[in-house]
């Protein structure tokens, strides 16, 4: 294949799934409209969203590289059988999103109570928060990613260009529909 027809089918594969990337981002930044009274009630939310939906890409990024090269290698099949290879990179992001989400609500926790002039929500609040919207994203984003690029591979398309986009879109969305939601529920509770 030439430069330019690899170029052009990188391009061809991409732009769909990007389209989609930017209808969830749009999505997702009208679903950040329902935080914002609960900013107020929870104060601390806001430092946390961001970091929360960065840590999606990362973890699942890795997850959906890891997929993307087992496919590639012939390591992976892209159906949901129970092979070691796919359970423990499951497996691993399963565990590292949910970790990763509740030491977020720790840090910022000592991050503004260290700060002068912060008065953040208690510990407690901010960890359960973290810990339900964490883990329902990290279900989401494996049954998701998973399920998309198998879909993607089976019908020709390249993993290597459709997991950014899959893994910004879905954390984007369900990360801000399970942080509305966590928020809701830990509201509940408290």
């Amino acid at each position: 294949m030439s430069v330019r027809r690899d170029a052009w089918a990188i391009y061809r594969e991409s732009l769909p799934v990007l389209l989609i990337a930017l209808c969830g981002g749009l999505f997702a930044g009208l679903v950040l409209e329902e935080l914002v009274e609960a900013v107020e009630e929870y104060p601390g939310l806001l430092v946390m969203m961001p970091v929360f939906l960065a840590t999606r890409g990362n973890v699942y990024g890795a997850l959906g590289g890891r997929i993307a090269s087992g496919l590639h290698q012939g390591l992976i099949e892209p159906q949901f059988h129970p092979s070691p290879r796919l359970l423990n990179a499951v497996l691993a992001s399963f565990v590292n999103g949910i970790g990763v989400s509740v030491l977020i609500g720790v840090i910022t926790w000592v991050a503004l109570v260290a700060l002068p002039g912060w008065s953040p929500a208690s510990l407690v609040v901010l960890v359960a928060i973290m810990f339900v919207a964490g883990t329902l994203t990290s279900v989401v984003m494996i049954v998701g990613l998973l399920s998309l690029v198998f879909a993607g591979f089976r019908y020709g398309y390249d993993p290597d260009n459709l997991v950014g986009p899959i893994v910004t879109t879905l954390g984007d969305v369900f990360g801000m529909t399970f942080l509305v939601f966590s928020v809701w529920l830990v509201g509940l509770v408290v």
